[in-house]
């Protein structure tokens, strides 16, 4: 099982409280970025454009248990920038996970090794490393050669110390699903907790604006990479999800799902778009006009998006608000090879798309 009971257990009951109150905006997971710098450049990545006084800039320890408080989500996700760099990052997972929060800290693993030292294992504590696919795919991803054998050195390490330890893949148009197949065998046999997956979302800032992938490219990527899967593929997200992405549900965007919070302050509406900060969480919920936002609303910044931090909290919603939900969750759990005609079990000889051709820099 990818996820400890203790925690489907603390969600559950959150989520099911949530709604017999009838709360209609409620978040699931809190997204905290304590800092925006990183130690890499990738080119899909819209979140390290910014001028050099804004990337010195740290939230403090005590900004962030008090905005995980006030928004009061079970779960507190750590991504950045690249969250090892903060000063203090020891120190906010520390107050989190006294708090009994659920903390899963984003890295790309190159400082992962070097800092554990500064970490405790903990049921309520994850490394989520970032591995964009096979070697020569992941570190074309991240423009850096060498960064997946790091990467893969900081995750045995953290594993031998007792960590929870999963990883995250996001894919762009261009993913040889023959090759994330292979891929997820190889973080299985390191012996991670689970896997996540999310399509590229298009950021305006980042510099390569031509691989990210529309919905239905989406859906076909998916659904030949997640049919016909590897019993022992695990994954650390809702399975009615991975179902939405292979085109088998239909999920409106819930962005207050996964509520962003960072240096600026609470970004309206989600982690993706900015269109705005307010002050607190509740003038996030109140003042944003929910209704402009997501497939439905014509938006164009939301057109093609169907990531995890729109939707994975619409899927979780549907677990839990009714039977028919719940039961389809389990049977999504449990009858999970997807035997469909255009997978991989079925199409394994269809011409490969060519890797994302990104110029890398030793020195990015």
């Amino acid at each position: 099982m990818a996820v400890p009971l203790s925690q489907m257990w603390t969600v559950a009951s959150y989520v099911v409280g949530q709604k017999l109150r009838g709360t209609k905006h409620y978040p699931v997971v809190m997204m905290l970025e304590p800092l925006l710098r990183c130690n890499l450049a990738c080119a899909g990545c819209g979140k390290i454009q910014y001028p050099a006084h804004v990337l010195k800039r740290d939230l403090t320890p005590e900004e962030c248990f008090r905005a995980a408080e006030e928004c009061g989500a079970p779960m507190v996700s750590i991504p950045g920038g690249e969250p090892l760099m903060h000063p203090r990052i020891a120190e906010i997972v520390e107050g989190l996970v006294a708090r009994k929060k659920y903390v899963y800290l984003c890295t790309n693993g190159l400082l992962l090794r070097e800092k554990l030292d500064e970490f405790t294992p903990s049921k309520y504590f994850s490394i989520v490393v970032h591995m964009d696919g096979q070697r020569e795919h992941h570190d074309f991803a991240v423009c850096r050669e060498g960064t997946y054998d790091k990467a893969v050195e900081g995750i045995r390490e953290a594993l031998h110390r007792g960590f929870r330890v999963t990883t995250n893949t996001t894919l762009f148009d261009g993913a040889e699903p023959q090759s994330v197949r292979q891929f997820f065998d190889e973080m299985m046999d390191l012996g991670v907790e689970g896997m996540m997956l999310s399509p590229g979302y298009t950021y305006d800032k980042a510099p390569d604006q031509e691989h990210f992938l529309s919905r239905t490219k989406t859906r076909r990527l998916f659904r030949e990479i997640l049919s016909n899967r590897s019993e022992k593929w695990r994954f650390n997200m809702s399975p009615l999800f991975l179902e939405f992405l292979m085109g088998k549900r239909h999920y409106k965007c819930t962005p207050w799902g996964m509520p962003t919070y960072n240096i600026f302050g609470w970004q309206k509406p989600c982690y993706l778009l900015q269109d705005g900060y307010t002050d607190s969480f509740q003038e996030l919920i109140r003042e944003t006009n929910w209704a402009e936002y997501g497939t439905e609303s014509g938006n164009p910044k939301c057109a093609n998006c169907m990531v995890h931090s729109g939707y994975e909290a619409s899927a979780v919603s549907d677990t839990f608000g009714s039977l028919g939900g719940f039961l389809s969750t389990v049977r999504a759990t449990i009858f999970n090879k997807y035997k469909d005609p255009d997978s991989m079990g079925g199409a394994a000889s269809r011409p490969s798309a060519p890797l994302i051709q990104i110029s890398t820099s030793p020195n990015s």
